[in-house]
């Protein structure tokens, strides 16, 4: 059961669909986890139902009613058939969300080495320009202390983590920003996988990890 949740700011936008694609990404496979918040999202959902009721129905021709149910249902039909095809193909473990990235199990995915300790697997880079991958952090391994120069969305897959702030297990939400700084460490049970969607790089803070911040930057840019 997760213990961190999305703000309920964070959780109405989702359910509008005003936040930015790759922040919904975490959001989703944080619902899946969570019954607390699947249950607020109803909640906000009715809400939004009752106030459209509210309102007047506009008129409009026959031609163009029909011609926007038949896109609905083309639409509704191509993703049922790809879903389906998606939830045969990858093992269960796998959050629904992500399984339009992750094609076989997270091990096929692409890791690069950041760390001794640490691996990075990206998924995709969002219109805004915030990037989505997938950090591995070995049992017991450390993340250098750094803070942020933007926002930080991270969504635990599987294991846990601590920081100085307290202990993060499957499902937890946490968002972290340039009023954070802090050193995650991994649990020694197990290996530790988050979703990690960033809109700038991380800063490293420690007196030899500083040096690393260009090479962060750079790589930022031009993933």
């Amino acid at each position: 059961m997760a213990n961190y949740h999305p703000t309920p700011e964070l959780l109405t936008a989702f359910s509008a669909g005003s936040l930015q694609l790759s922040h919904s990404l975490c959001v989703s496979v944080h619902i899946q986890h969570c019954d607390e918040c699947r249950i607020n999202l109803q909640r906000l959902r009715s809400i939004a139902t009752q106030l459209f009721d509210d309102q007047q129905p506009a008129s409009v021709s026959d031609s163009l009613r029909n011609a926007v149910f038949a896109q609905l249902d083309e639409h509704y039909s191509e993703e049922n058939n790809r879903e389906n095809t998606l939830e045969n193909n990858t093992p269960s473990n796998i959050p629904k969300a992500l399984q339009q990235f992750v094609k076989g199990d997270y091990s096929s995915l692409n890791w690069k080495k950041v760390t001794s300790a640490i691996q990075s697997a990206h998924l995709c880079t969002d219109v805004s320009g915030s990037k989505v991958e997938i950090m591995r952090i070995k049992a017991g391994g450390k993340v250098p202390t750094h803070t942020h120069i933007g926002e930080e969305y991270t969504l635990l897959l599987e294991g846990s983590f601590s920081d100085e702030e307290g202990l993060y297990n499957q499902g937890d939400f946490l968002v972290r920003d340039g009023r954070h700084k802090h050193r995650p460490v991994a649990t020694k049970d197990r290996d530790c996988l988050c979703l990690a969607v960033t809109d700038a790089p991380i800063k490293f803070t420690g007196v030899f990890t500083r040096l690393l911040n260009p090479l962060l930057q750079r790589g930022y840019l031009f993933q």
